[in-house]
């Protein structure tokens, strides 16, 4: 646990053991007191939400109520590895599972999950005074069924952002050379054009100075879902193609050729995009998944990047695992014309609102212990510390903690992009074939990265092969 946590741990706990009200540690005491001594059991990936639950709100969870929570934090594929099987097999090993934004209209599709609104509500003597599910920005509707009811807890919610040094970005010299090389003063950009343009320029300084520097990330692993995630969720949003590129209105079309947009202009300018940045990017980004470029950020070896929220704050914050301290800017991705205007009409967005949630399986053994839980961590009054030790606020009311605004402020107003510029970007569209697709076409995804076959080729193949699956699952008529 980083300092950070270990702080949070222990404003936690001292806040919630001097502020509780008798009727909320009543509620928690009545309430668990039939299923004291049962053993909770939760996967979910390792990320600095998921572990401040493990090693905070779990044991105070437990404290309170004699329920224990153990909570396995893994990488993101056997995560999700472990929990499909188990729902899948009914085995019933898991209380609770991490759903992540964009797998949960499969998981509705097939039934995985309880119901949280109407258990709590045929179950009133389960309903925590202190949750509320009106509390939850609007992220907690990525996690409701066409009925309203919700299917998960939020427990995190981030963007993946625009990071720039600050440093860098400032540095005289620095200004002055771009400047003499490209005739436009040094500042974040705000369309392709001039990205590439600074990356460029970044690299090729970092070359001629001897430096350990270069112009961007690139999440480009050549064989991790984390590379074809960052081009459809991250890249072609902002050239203007939104939801793959496959449209549903159309008979789920993804060929330029039956309605689609995989394939079209646009996605193929944004993979060439894309795939130069790679070029120019540091080494090991064929191999970076959203951990790597994180780690590659925060060791100062670039100059600027997309990164996903869950890693901004401590990659500004936090000196035992960042270099660039106080040196982090944040700004909206770049975009090409009209983009921006159709996320503020609703007609699109501008990159990906990511996150996830705990949800219980139909298949656990221990149902309303479990819920009991998902109330415990969806409250407003164990919010602010959790958002200050990880970079995720999923209630409302935390933007306004005095304690996150000052964090806010050290983080360069993240927390107030969050809120105010939120509205601009999206989630994975609401598709139950989501991890059929993605695999389907993912190989061939792959081929491009590894220079088997070129851009067009690829995105023209991929494009088929979507339309192929969609087909073979019965979407397509």
């Amino acid at each position: 646990m980083n300092y950070v946590l270990k702080a949070s741990a222990l404003a936690l706990t001292l806040g919630l053991a001097t502020t509780a009200s008798p009727a909320r540690a009543d509620f928690w005491s009545d309430a668990g007191a039939k299923y004291k001594g049962v053993t909770l059991h939760g996967v979910t990936e390792s990320t600095p939400p998921s572990n401040y639950i493990k090693n905070v709100l779990a044991p105070e969870f437990e404290k309170k109520t004699g329920i224990k929570v153990e909570i396995e934090t893994t990488s993101w594929d056997q995560m999700y590895d472990k929990a499909i099987k188990d729902m899948e097999a009914k085995t019933g090993i898991y209380d609770m599972v991490y759903i992540e934004q964009d797998i949960i209209y499969s998981y509705l599709a097939r039934d995985f999950l309880v119901d949280i609104t109407k258990t709590l509500k045929d179950q009133p003597d389960l309903k925590a005074p202190t949750y509320d599910d009106s509390n939850f920005t609007s992220f907690a509707d990525y996690f409701k069924d066409a009925n309203g009811d919700l299917f998960g807890t939020p427990m995190e919610a981030f963007l993946k952002t625009y990071l720039y040094r600050k440093d860098l970005f400032d540095d005289p010299k620095i200004k002055e050379a771009f400047k003499k090389e490209t005739g436009k003063d040094l500042k974040p950009a705000t369309t392709h054009a001039e990205y590439t343009e600074i990356a460029e320029f970044f690299t090729k300084y970092g070359k001629d100075n001897g430096m350990e520097l270069w112009g961007t990330t690139a999440q480009a692993h050549t064989g991790h879902p984390a590379s074809w995630y960052e081009f459809f969720e991250s890249i072609v949003p902002t050239f203007g193609v939104y939801n793959w590129g496959i449209d549903a209105k159309n008979n789920y079309a993804a060929t330029v050729e039956h309605g689609g947009t995989m394939n079209g202009d646009k996605a193929k300018a944004a993979l060439k995009y894309w795939l130069h940045l790679r070029d120019i990017a540091p080494p090991e980004s064929t191999q970076s998944t959203w951990t790597e470029t994180a780690t590659t950020f925060a060791a100062g070896r670039v100059a600027q990047g997309l990164i996903y929220g869950e890693n901004a704050a401590w990659i500004a914050s936090d000196p035992a695992q960042s270099k660039v301290v106080g040196q982090v800017g944040f700004a909206l991705p770049p975009l090409e014309p009209g983009v921006l205007d159709d996320a503020k009409a609703g007609k699109g967005y501008i990159g990906y609102y990511d996150g996830g949630a705990f949800g219980v399986p139909v298949t656990s053994k221990n149902k309303e212990a479990s819920l009991l839980f998902l109330e415990f961590i969806g409250q407003n009054e164990v919010q602010p510390e959790w958002a200050i030790a990880a970079p995720r606020i999923t209630n409302k009311a935390t933007f306004d903690d005095p304690k996150v605004k000052e964090m806010d402020t050290k983080l360069g107003g993240f927390y107030t992009m969050l809120k105010d510029e939120g509205k601009l970007f999206a989630g994975a569209p609401p598709y139950p074939f989501h991890a059929q697709v993605r695999e389907a076409t993912a190989p061939i995804f792959y081929d491009i990265l590894t220079g088997k076959i070129g851009a067009d080729e690829g995105l023209d193949q991929m494009a088929a092969k979507a339309e192929e699956e969609l087909t073979s699952l019965g979407y397509r008529k």
